[in-house]
């Protein structure tokens, strides 16, 4: 005879996104906003026409999206942009994100950001559960600052990282190397962020959109940033993985970890783990390639999350292999959404 607990199954959780390569997704990048209050040379047109408000997803609806990747084995999050602290309300997705870190579902809850709002967000992110983040800056001159970003002041970035680390959050500071304009103070940064006990990642422009000018002029090989490093530092290999396309050094003279991310010279897409989403609810499984799954027509169909979810897992069985970028002239943008549309 059943005993009265005998019937009682016990819940399981759904199948984890596996991409036909075998790759689980455990990653979901999501921007939040197109908008930024930077244009900077190398990501943005100067004027920029910006998505009208009522096409942006809300902010109720990123949360429930965020959820159907979480049950189905997400671990990470990474908010993004454009800029994501200049989101109206931001923070209300942030404390309704926050939840699944304190029920251990989620690892970890970051963002990706320019510094100029984190001297007014960073004490409640750190409340909530953000331990790290990543900071886009640059160069340390502050005519320089201005002249990439357009507007910027380096003053405040600066204060702002400094409002992260006090609130106990761990910045890392991403650097796009750009051929003329940085190239010869990325040794200075290195020393300057490892002495703050930051970590640094280099990063090849990547030609995603149309700008001013012309991208060729701009890019820098990270084999040759590299090269340069090593007559003044000794860089020393690392195993370390953060769930990115970053490989990582030590540089034994400072003690701090330097990654390079190389989407052209050398991409890493065999390890992939993680898939875009932007704020309009398109899905992208590849940043390199324009193939994508519109989440807003599902996620808006129903009350309850079936469509969505069958969107979900039919967009990542096609998730490709690795991205075709590529910069030349003839090719100035391999694809033509701007870096802001699809997230940082």
């Amino acid at each position: 005879m059943w005993g009265p607990a005998d019937d009682v199954i016990a819940p399981t959780r759904p199948a984890p996104l596996i991409d036909p390569f075998q790759r689980a997704i455990t990653y979901l990048r999501i921007s939040v906003t197109d908008r930024c209050d930077f244009r900077c040379a190398y990501c943005m047109a100067e004027d920029m026409q910006f998505l009208p408000k009522r096409d942006l997803l809300t902010l109720e609806e990123l949360d429930r999206l965020c959820g159907v990747f979480i049950d189905r084995g997400v671990r990470k999050l990474r908010i993004t942009g454009g800029e994501p602290l200049v989101r109206r309300d931001i923070m209300h997705l942030f404390r309704r994100l926050s939840r699944h870190l304190k029920s251990g579902v989620l690892d970890e809850l970051t963002l990706t950001t320019n510094g100029s709002q984190l001297a007014r967000f960073a004490p409640e992110l750190a409340d909530l559960g953000v331990r790290r983040i990543n900071v886009s800056l640059d160069t340390l001159d502050p005519d320089k600052f201005r002249a990439i970003t357009r507007r910027g002041d380096l003053a405040t970035v600066l204060r702002g990282i400094e409002a992260a680390r006090e609130a106990g959050i761990k910045v890392k500071i991403n650097a796009v190397a750009l051929k003329g304009v940085n190239e010869d103070e990325i040794a200075e940064m290195i020393a300057w962020a490892h002495g703050l006990g930051m970590d640094m990642t280099l990063i090849e422009v990547m030609p995603l959109g149309e700008i001013e000018g012309d991208r060729t002029d701009q890019f820098l090989p990270l084999s040759v940033a590299r090269e340069r490093l090593e007559s003044r530092f000794t860089l020393t290999p690392l195993p370390d993985r953060t769930g990115g396309p970053a490989r990582y050094v030590r540089i034994e003279e400072t003690g701090g970890r330097l990654g390079f991310i190389t989407p052209l010279t050398h991409n890493f897409c065999e390890s992939c783990n993680r898939v875009r989403l932007t704020c309009t609810g398109k899905l992208y499984m590849c940043l390199g390639q324009e193939d994508a799954a519109d989440l807003r027509a599902a996620l808006r169909a129903s009350p309850d999350d079936a469509l969505v979810t069958q969107a979900v897992v039919e967009a990542i069985s096609r998730k490709p292999k690795g991205h075709d970028f590529v910069i030349e002239r003839a090719r100035p943008a391999a694809v033509p959404r701007h870096m802001s549309v699809t997230g940082g």
